[in-house]
Parts: structure tokens; sequence; C-alpha cells
């Protein structure tokens, strides 16, 4: 994983692990690597995973079997996306509406866009 230096390495970490459960890599109630394994797979610090998964935890994603493990939640999707799309409206939205304004894109140009990405990148 590349990570961004504006960023903190956990944040990016949650956002990983987010995009892999909205993929269906990690389903409900399906453990994910354990602490130290994911510190190795990222090549960090087992302490900043700790972190990611603590987060996580506190939002619902994630839960903890003492001894065994963390999991995902039953409920992780809705939350994932409650999480992600707060993320989104306070730091992304205003600086890509900044760029649709000053660029002068239209909604029909942004539309058409919007589909060619989907198109190639998520539809099978």
């Amino acid at each position: 994983m590349d990570f961004n230096a504006n960023k903190a390495i956990y944040l990016q970490i949650v956002e990983h692990i987010c995009e892999q459960i909205i993929l269906g890599t990690w389903g409900a109630d399906e453990k994910v690597p354990s602490v130290r394994d994911m510190a190795i797979q990222l090549e960090v610090n087992p302490n900043t995973v700790m972190r990611t998964y603590d987060l996580l935890q506190q939002k619902e994603i994630l839960y903890n079997k003492r001894g065994i493990g963390f999991f995902v939640s039953v409920d992780a999707l809705p939350q994932i996306k409650a999480y992600r799309k707060a993320i989104f409206v306070q730091e992304d939205l205003p600086q890509f509406f900044k760029n649709i304004y000053l660029l002068d894109f239209t909604l029909e140009d942004l539309t058409a866009r919007y589909q060619v990405f989907v198109e190639a990148n998520y539809k099978k």
C-alpha cells in the first residue's frame, strides 16, 4: 500500500479496510487479519494497526472477540457509507465544487464522465 504523506497512516488504513469491506473482500462476521498480520502486510507498526482497529470498532465497523481477533460487523456496510459520506461532504466536496465552478463543468459533463468511470472500473 502506498501512503500519502498528507494524511495520517492509520486513517489511510481505515480507508483501505473500509474499501475492502465494501468490495466484499471481507463479509459480515468474517475475521479480518490480526493486528500483527496486517502490520506485516502493510509494513507499518502494529500500534498503527491497533489504532486503526480501535477507530473501526468505535464506528461499529469491526468488533472484537476477545482472544480470537477482530471481525466485520453485521452492520458494517451502512456504517462505512455513513462514515465515508460524512468525510466526503466535509473534506472533498467543497474542493470538488470549487473546481467544477472554476473549470466551467456542466452537470451533463460530470454525468457523462461519471458513467464512463463506473463502466471502466466497476462494471464486469
